[in-house]
Protein backbone atom coordinates (compact mmCIF):
# COMPACT_ATOMS: atom_id res chain seq x y z
CA UNK A 1 0.00 0.00 0.00
CA UNK A 2 3.07 2.21 -0.53
CA UNK A 3 3.22 4.85 2.20
CA UNK A 4 -0.21 3.85 3.52
CA UNK A 5 0.62 0.28 4.51
CA UNK A 6 -1.92 -0.65 7.15
CA UNK A 7 0.61 -2.69 9.11
CA UNK A 8 2.78 0.44 9.52
CA UNK A 9 -0.02 2.84 10.23
CA UNK A 10 -0.08 3.46 13.98
CA UNK A 11 -3.34 5.38 13.89
CA UNK A 12 -5.08 2.62 11.98
CA UNK A 13 -3.78 -0.08 14.33
CA UNK A 14 -4.86 1.93 17.37
CA UNK A 15 -8.35 2.30 15.93
CA UNK A 16 -8.41 -1.40 15.10
CA UNK A 17 -7.46 -2.39 18.67
CA UNK A 18 -10.04 -0.07 20.22
CA UNK A 19 -12.78 -1.19 17.84
CA UNK A 20 -11.97 -4.86 18.51
CA UNK A 21 -12.31 -4.51 22.28
CA UNK A 22 -15.25 -2.12 22.31
CA UNK A 23 -17.03 -4.07 19.56
CA UNK A 24 -16.93 -7.25 21.65
CA UNK A 25 -19.95 -5.84 23.47
CA UNK A 26 -22.14 -6.21 20.37
CA UNK A 27 -22.69 -10.02 20.45
CA UNK A 28 -23.12 -9.84 24.22
CA UNK A 29 -25.90 -7.28 23.80
CA UNK A 30 -27.67 -9.44 21.22
CA UNK A 31 -27.81 -12.26 23.76
CA UNK A 32 -28.44 -10.15 26.85
CA UNK A 33 -31.14 -7.98 25.30
CA UNK A 34 -33.41 -10.95 24.64
CA UNK A 35 -32.63 -13.05 27.71
CA UNK A 36 -32.72 -10.22 30.26
CA UNK A 37 -35.85 -8.91 28.59
CA UNK A 38 -37.51 -12.32 29.01
CA UNK A 39 -36.58 -12.29 32.71
CA UNK A 40 -37.93 -8.85 33.55
CA UNK A 41 -40.55 -8.01 30.92
CA UNK A 42 -44.15 -7.88 32.20
CA UNK A 43 -45.31 -9.75 29.07
CA UNK A 44 -43.74 -11.91 26.35
CA UNK A 45 -44.53 -9.31 23.71
CA UNK A 46 -42.21 -6.84 25.48
CA UNK A 47 -39.26 -9.25 25.85
CA UNK A 48 -37.44 -7.79 22.83
CA UNK A 49 -38.12 -4.18 23.92
CA UNK A 50 -34.62 -3.60 25.44
CA UNK A 51 -32.96 -4.69 22.18
CA UNK A 52 -35.41 -2.59 20.18
CA UNK A 53 -34.80 0.47 22.34
CA UNK A 54 -31.04 0.10 21.91
CA UNK A 55 -31.61 0.40 18.17
CA UNK A 56 -33.91 3.39 18.75
CA UNK A 57 -31.18 5.09 20.77
CA UNK A 58 -28.85 4.70 17.81
CA UNK A 59 -31.35 6.67 15.75
CA UNK A 60 -31.01 9.71 18.00
CA UNK A 61 -27.31 9.30 18.81
CA UNK A 62 -25.79 8.86 15.33
CA UNK A 63 -25.99 12.46 14.12
CA UNK A 64 -24.85 14.08 17.42
CA UNK A 65 -21.85 11.75 17.61
CA UNK A 66 -20.92 12.51 14.00
CA UNK A 67 -21.19 16.27 14.55
CA UNK A 68 -19.17 15.95 17.76
CA UNK A 69 -16.42 14.19 15.83
CA UNK A 70 -16.58 16.80 13.09
CA UNK A 71 -15.94 19.54 15.65
CA UNK A 72 -13.71 17.95 18.32
CA UNK A 73 -12.26 14.95 16.51
CA UNK A 74 -12.82 11.20 16.27
CA UNK A 75 -11.10 10.46 19.58
CA UNK A 76 -13.43 12.69 21.61
CA UNK A 77 -16.47 11.06 20.01
CA UNK A 78 -15.26 7.50 20.58
CA UNK A 79 -14.36 8.21 24.23
CA UNK A 80 -17.87 9.60 24.74
CA UNK A 81 -19.29 6.44 23.17
CA UNK A 82 -17.25 4.24 25.49
CA UNK A 83 -18.49 6.24 28.48
CA UNK A 84 -22.08 5.63 27.33
CA UNK A 85 -21.36 1.89 27.19
CA UNK A 86 -19.98 1.84 30.74
CA UNK A 87 -22.98 3.78 32.03
CA UNK A 88 -25.45 1.52 30.21
CA UNK A 89 -23.79 -1.67 31.43
CA UNK A 90 -23.89 -0.48 35.04
CA UNK A 91 -27.57 0.42 34.63
CA UNK A 92 -28.24 -3.07 33.26
CA UNK A 93 -26.50 -4.56 36.29
CA UNK A 94 -28.58 -2.39 38.63
CA UNK A 95 -31.75 -3.36 36.74
CA UNK A 96 -31.16 -7.08 37.30
CA UNK A 97 -30.23 -6.63 40.95
CA UNK A 98 -33.38 -4.56 41.56
CA UNK A 99 -35.69 -6.40 39.14
CA UNK A 100 -36.50 -3.21 37.21
CA UNK A 101 -37.53 -3.60 33.56
CA UNK A 102 -37.52 0.19 33.13
CA UNK A 103 -33.89 0.47 34.22
CA UNK A 104 -33.00 -2.38 31.87
CA UNK A 105 -34.56 -0.50 28.97
CA UNK A 106 -32.73 2.73 29.84
CA UNK A 107 -29.46 0.84 30.16
CA UNK A 108 -29.88 -0.72 26.75
CA UNK A 109 -30.64 2.68 25.25
CA UNK A 110 -27.28 3.94 26.53
CA UNK A 111 -25.59 0.81 25.17
CA UNK A 112 -27.33 1.30 21.84
CA UNK A 113 -26.04 4.87 21.66
CA UNK A 114 -22.53 3.52 22.22
CA UNK A 115 -22.91 1.00 19.40
CA UNK A 116 -24.07 3.82 17.09
CA UNK A 117 -20.88 5.69 17.96
CA UNK A 118 -18.71 2.64 17.21
CA UNK A 119 -20.14 2.53 13.68
CA UNK A 120 -18.01 5.57 12.86
CA UNK A 121 -14.82 3.53 13.26
CA UNK A 122 -15.29 2.50 9.63
CA UNK A 123 -15.21 6.11 8.45
CA UNK A 124 -12.27 6.91 10.73
CA UNK A 125 -10.40 3.97 9.16
CA UNK A 126 -10.93 5.36 5.67
CA UNK A 127 -9.40 8.67 6.76
CA UNK A 128 -6.07 7.03 7.65
CA UNK A 129 -5.26 5.78 4.13
CA UNK A 130 -5.14 7.06 0.57
CA UNK A 131 -8.43 7.11 -1.39
CA UNK A 132 -7.72 4.02 -3.49
CA UNK A 133 -7.26 1.91 -0.37
CA UNK A 134 -10.33 3.17 1.48
CA UNK A 135 -12.52 0.10 0.68
CA UNK A 136 -9.79 -2.19 2.04
CA UNK A 137 -9.30 -0.07 5.18
CA UNK A 138 -13.05 -0.06 5.85
CA UNK A 139 -13.33 -3.79 5.25
CA UNK A 140 -10.35 -4.75 7.40
CA UNK A 141 -11.58 -2.51 10.21
CA UNK A 142 -14.70 -4.64 10.33
CA UNK A 143 -12.61 -7.81 10.79
CA UNK A 144 -12.42 -6.75 14.42
CA UNK A 145 -15.96 -8.07 14.66
CA UNK A 146 -14.62 -11.57 13.97
CA UNK A 147 -12.65 -11.49 17.21
CA UNK A 148 -15.67 -9.98 18.93
CA UNK A 149 -17.78 -12.90 17.69
CA UNK A 150 -15.69 -15.25 19.82
CA UNK A 151 -14.71 -12.97 22.68
CA UNK A 152 -18.17 -11.53 23.37
CA UNK A 153 -20.13 -14.80 23.72
CA UNK A 154 -17.23 -16.39 25.65
CA UNK A 155 -17.17 -13.49 28.11
CA UNK A 156 -20.94 -13.88 28.44
CA UNK A 157 -20.66 -17.62 29.19
CA UNK A 158 -17.86 -17.10 31.73
CA UNK A 159 -19.47 -14.22 33.61
CA UNK A 160 -23.25 -14.64 33.35
CA UNK A 161 -23.44 -16.40 36.74
CA UNK A 162 -20.53 -14.56 38.38
CA UNK A 163 -22.93 -12.60 40.59
CA UNK A 164 -25.18 -15.54 41.47
CA UNK A 165 -27.91 -15.94 42.52
CA UNK A 166 -28.84 -13.14 40.09
CA UNK A 167 -28.50 -14.60 36.58
CA UNK A 168 -26.88 -12.51 33.82
CA UNK A 169 -25.82 -9.76 36.24
CA UNK A 170 -22.16 -10.74 35.98
CA UNK A 171 -22.28 -10.33 32.20
CA UNK A 172 -23.36 -6.69 32.54
CA UNK A 173 -20.52 -6.06 35.02
CA UNK A 174 -18.08 -7.65 32.57
CA UNK A 175 -19.46 -5.46 29.81
CA UNK A 176 -18.59 -2.33 31.82
CA UNK A 177 -15.03 -3.58 32.43
CA UNK A 178 -14.60 -4.52 28.76
CA UNK A 179 -15.70 -1.04 27.67
CA UNK A 180 -13.24 0.58 30.07
CA UNK A 181 -10.37 -1.55 28.72
CA UNK A 182 -11.35 -0.64 25.15
CA UNK A 183 -10.75 3.03 25.85
CA UNK A 184 -7.05 2.44 26.64
CA UNK A 185 -5.73 1.96 23.07
CA UNK A 186 -7.99 4.76 21.92
CA UNK A 187 -6.54 7.23 24.41
CA UNK A 188 -3.02 6.22 23.39
CA UNK A 189 -3.73 6.67 19.66
CA UNK A 190 -2.91 9.92 17.90
CA UNK A 191 -5.67 10.98 15.56
CA UNK A 192 -5.74 14.15 13.48
CA UNK A 193 -7.95 16.95 14.65
CA UNK A 194 -10.69 18.06 12.25
CA UNK A 195 -9.88 21.14 10.17
CA UNK A 196 -11.19 24.36 11.58
CA UNK A 197 -14.40 25.36 9.85
CA UNK A 198 -15.97 28.81 9.79
CA UNK A 199 -19.15 29.11 11.86
CA UNK A 200 -22.31 28.34 9.92
CA UNK A 201 -25.81 29.59 10.39
CA UNK A 202 -28.57 27.06 10.92
CA UNK A 203 -29.85 27.84 7.43
CA UNK A 204 -26.43 27.16 5.91
CA UNK A 205 -26.20 23.82 7.73
CA UNK A 206 -29.52 22.71 6.33
CA UNK A 207 -28.47 23.89 2.88
CA UNK A 208 -25.38 21.66 3.09
CA UNK A 209 -27.67 18.64 3.36
CA UNK A 210 -28.49 19.13 -0.31
CA UNK A 211 -25.62 16.74 -1.01
CA UNK A 212 -27.97 13.98 0.18
CA UNK A 213 -29.95 14.48 -3.03
CA UNK A 214 -27.08 13.07 -5.07
CA UNK A 215 -27.91 9.71 -6.62
CA UNK A 216 -24.71 8.03 -5.41
CA UNK A 217 -25.42 9.18 -1.87
CA UNK A 218 -29.07 8.08 -2.07
CA UNK A 219 -28.04 4.67 -3.36
CA UNK A 220 -25.40 4.25 -0.65
CA UNK A 221 -27.85 5.21 2.10
CA UNK A 222 -30.53 2.90 0.68
CA UNK A 223 -28.23 -0.11 0.39
CA UNK A 224 -26.82 0.45 3.87
CA UNK A 225 -30.26 0.86 5.43
CA UNK A 226 -31.67 -2.27 3.77
CA UNK A 227 -28.66 -4.37 4.75
CA UNK A 228 -28.67 -3.23 8.37
CA UNK A 229 -32.45 -3.20 8.76
CA UNK A 230 -33.05 -6.74 7.50
CA UNK A 231 -30.14 -8.06 9.54
CA UNK A 232 -31.69 -6.56 12.68
CA UNK A 233 -35.15 -7.77 11.65
CA UNK A 234 -34.06 -11.41 11.72
CA UNK A 235 -31.27 -11.27 14.30
CA UNK A 236 -32.93 -9.51 17.24
CA UNK A 237 -35.72 -12.09 17.83
CA UNK A 238 -33.52 -15.13 17.15
CA UNK A 239 -32.75 -16.02 20.83
CA UNK A 240 -36.43 -15.56 21.72
CA UNK A 241 -37.58 -17.67 18.76
CA UNK A 242 -35.07 -20.45 19.47
CA UNK A 243 -35.98 -20.72 23.14
CA UNK A 244 -39.65 -20.79 22.09
CA UNK A 245 -38.75 -23.79 19.88
CA UNK A 246 -37.23 -25.63 22.85
CA UNK A 247 -33.54 -24.82 22.34
CA UNK A 248 -31.25 -23.84 25.23
CA UNK A 249 -29.61 -20.51 25.96
CA UNK A 250 -26.27 -22.05 24.98
CA UNK A 251 -27.66 -23.13 21.60
CA UNK A 252 -29.06 -19.69 20.85
CA UNK A 253 -25.78 -18.11 21.94
CA UNK A 254 -23.84 -20.37 19.57
CA UNK A 255 -26.10 -19.50 16.63
CA UNK A 256 -25.53 -15.81 17.36
CA UNK A 257 -21.79 -16.46 17.64
CA UNK A 258 -21.63 -17.97 14.13
CA UNK A 259 -23.91 -15.26 12.79
CA UNK A 260 -21.44 -12.64 14.00
CA UNK A 261 -18.55 -14.67 12.54
CA UNK A 262 -20.36 -14.65 9.19
CA UNK A 263 -20.89 -10.90 9.52
CA UNK A 264 -17.21 -10.12 9.84
CA UNK A 265 -15.07 -12.99 8.51
CA UNK A 266 -15.64 -11.97 4.85
CA UNK A 267 -14.14 -8.57 5.69
CA UNK A 268 -10.67 -9.98 5.03
CA UNK A 269 -11.48 -9.98 1.31
CA UNK A 270 -14.59 -7.81 0.85
CA UNK A 271 -12.51 -4.66 0.40
CA UNK A 272 -10.39 -6.28 -2.31
CA UNK A 273 -13.57 -7.46 -4.07
CA UNK A 274 -14.85 -3.89 -4.01
CA UNK A 275 -11.57 -2.65 -5.52
CA UNK A 276 -11.96 -5.24 -8.26
CA UNK A 277 -15.69 -5.14 -9.01
CA UNK A 278 -16.91 -1.88 -7.46
CA UNK A 279 -19.03 -1.08 -4.43
CA UNK A 280 -22.37 -1.31 -6.25
CA UNK A 281 -21.93 -4.88 -7.46
CA UNK A 282 -20.77 -6.15 -4.09
CA UNK A 283 -23.54 -4.32 -2.23
CA UNK A 284 -26.25 -5.68 -4.52
CA UNK A 285 -24.75 -9.14 -4.19
CA UNK A 286 -25.11 -8.75 -0.44
CA UNK A 287 -28.80 -7.87 -0.74
CA UNK A 288 -29.26 -10.99 -2.89
CA UNK A 289 -27.69 -13.09 -0.12
CA UNK A 290 -30.08 -11.52 2.39
CA UNK A 291 -32.97 -12.78 0.24
CA UNK A 292 -31.45 -16.27 0.32
CA UNK A 293 -31.10 -16.05 4.11
CA UNK A 294 -34.89 -15.90 4.43
CA UNK A 295 -35.33 -19.26 2.69
CA UNK A 296 -34.01 -21.62 5.41
CA UNK A 297 -35.83 -19.52 8.01
CA UNK A 298 -39.11 -20.02 6.11
CA UNK A 299 -38.69 -23.75 5.58
CA UNK A 300 -38.06 -25.16 9.05
CA UNK A 301 -37.42 -24.71 12.76
CA UNK A 302 -34.54 -27.14 13.29
CA UNK A 303 -31.16 -26.05 14.63
CA UNK A 304 -29.67 -26.38 11.13
CA UNK A 305 -32.32 -24.02 9.72
CA UNK A 306 -31.42 -21.38 12.32
CA UNK A 307 -27.69 -21.79 11.63
CA UNK A 308 -28.20 -21.60 7.86
CA UNK A 309 -30.40 -18.52 8.00
CA UNK A 310 -28.19 -16.58 10.41
CA UNK A 311 -24.93 -17.42 8.61
CA UNK A 312 -26.31 -16.30 5.23
CA UNK A 313 -27.73 -13.24 6.94
CA UNK A 314 -24.29 -12.34 8.27
CA UNK A 315 -22.48 -12.69 4.92
CA UNK A 316 -25.20 -10.74 3.11
CA UNK A 317 -24.96 -7.94 5.65
CA UNK A 318 -21.18 -7.80 5.23
CA UNK A 319 -21.28 -7.36 1.46
CA UNK A 320 -24.24 -4.96 1.53
CA UNK A 321 -23.06 -2.77 4.39
CA UNK A 322 -19.38 -2.51 3.42
CA UNK A 323 -20.28 -1.95 -0.23
CA UNK A 324 -22.64 0.87 0.75
CA UNK A 325 -20.03 2.42 3.06
CA UNK A 326 -17.42 2.36 0.27
CA UNK A 327 -19.83 4.11 -2.11
CA UNK A 328 -20.59 6.81 0.47
CA UNK A 329 -16.92 7.36 1.39
CA UNK A 330 -16.09 8.46 -2.16
CA UNK A 331 -19.33 10.31 -2.94
CA UNK A 332 -19.13 13.08 -0.32
CA UNK A 333 -16.88 16.18 -0.25
CA UNK A 334 -14.56 16.49 2.76
CA UNK A 335 -16.39 19.53 4.15
CA UNK A 336 -19.73 17.69 4.19
CA UNK A 337 -18.58 14.35 5.64
CA UNK A 338 -19.61 14.90 9.26
CA UNK A 339 -23.10 16.04 8.29
CA UNK A 340 -23.68 13.39 5.63
CA UNK A 341 -22.22 10.50 7.64
CA UNK A 342 -24.42 11.47 10.56
CA UNK A 343 -27.48 11.65 8.33
CA UNK A 344 -26.59 8.30 6.75
CA UNK A 345 -26.28 6.54 10.09
CA UNK A 346 -29.45 8.23 11.35
CA UNK A 347 -31.42 6.83 8.40
CA UNK A 348 -29.86 3.39 8.97
CA UNK A 349 -30.76 3.58 12.66
CA UNK A 350 -34.33 4.64 11.82
CA UNK A 351 -34.83 1.66 9.53
CA UNK A 352 -33.18 -0.64 12.06
CA UNK A 353 -35.42 0.67 14.84
CA UNK A 354 -38.59 0.07 12.84
CA UNK A 355 -37.37 -3.42 11.95
CA UNK A 356 -36.42 -4.23 15.55
CA UNK A 357 -39.81 -3.19 16.94
CA UNK A 358 -41.71 -4.89 14.16
CA UNK A 359 -39.75 -8.13 14.49
CA UNK A 360 -40.54 -8.45 18.19
CA UNK A 361 -44.27 -8.05 17.58
CA UNK A 362 -44.27 -10.38 14.56
CA UNK A 363 -42.34 -13.23 16.14
CA UNK A 364 -44.42 -13.06 19.32
CA UNK A 365 -47.74 -12.89 17.46
CA UNK A 366 -47.26 -14.82 14.23
CA UNK A 367 -44.05 -16.80 14.66
CA UNK A 368 -40.58 -17.09 13.17
CA UNK A 369 -41.59 -18.53 9.78
CA UNK A 370 -44.01 -15.67 9.07
CA UNK A 371 -41.30 -13.21 10.11
CA UNK A 372 -38.93 -14.75 7.54
CA UNK A 373 -41.60 -14.53 4.83
CA UNK A 374 -42.15 -10.85 5.52
CA UNK A 375 -38.35 -10.34 5.37
CA UNK A 376 -38.11 -11.98 1.93
CA UNK A 377 -41.00 -9.91 0.57
CA UNK A 378 -39.55 -6.60 1.78
CA UNK A 379 -36.14 -7.49 0.39
CA UNK A 380 -37.44 -8.25 -3.09
CA UNK A 381 -39.29 -4.92 -3.17
CA UNK A 382 -36.19 -3.04 -1.96
CA UNK A 383 -34.00 -4.81 -4.51
CA UNK A 384 -36.27 -3.76 -7.38
CA UNK A 385 -36.36 -0.12 -6.21
CA UNK A 386 -32.59 0.12 -5.64
CA UNK A 387 -31.73 -1.53 -8.95
CA UNK A 388 -33.90 1.04 -10.71
CA UNK A 389 -32.06 3.82 -8.86
CA UNK A 390 -28.67 2.34 -9.83
CA UNK A 391 -29.57 2.23 -13.54
CA UNK A 392 -29.84 6.01 -13.73
CA UNK A 393 -26.35 6.52 -12.34
CA UNK A 394 -23.63 7.52 -14.76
Amino acid sequence: MRNSMLSRNGSYLGLLAANTILGSSMPMLIILGGLAGMMLAPSAALSTLPASLSTLAGLFAAAPFSLMMGRWGRKAGFVAGGACAIFGALLGLWALLSGSFVLLCIGHMALGAALACYQFFRFAAAETVSPQWQPVAISLMLTSGLIAAFVGPQVFIMTKNALAPVPLAGAYAALAVLSLIGLVPLVLTRLPKPPAAPPQTLRARFASLSVLKGRQVRLAVGLGAVSQGVMVFLMVPTPFAMIGCGFTEAASGDVIRWHVVAMFAPSFFTGFLIKRFGGQRIAFGGVGLLVLASLPAMTGLSISHFYGALVLLGVGWNFGFIGATAILATAVPEAEKAMVQGANDTVIALVSTLCAFASGALVAGLGWIVLAGVSATLLVIALIVLRREARVLP
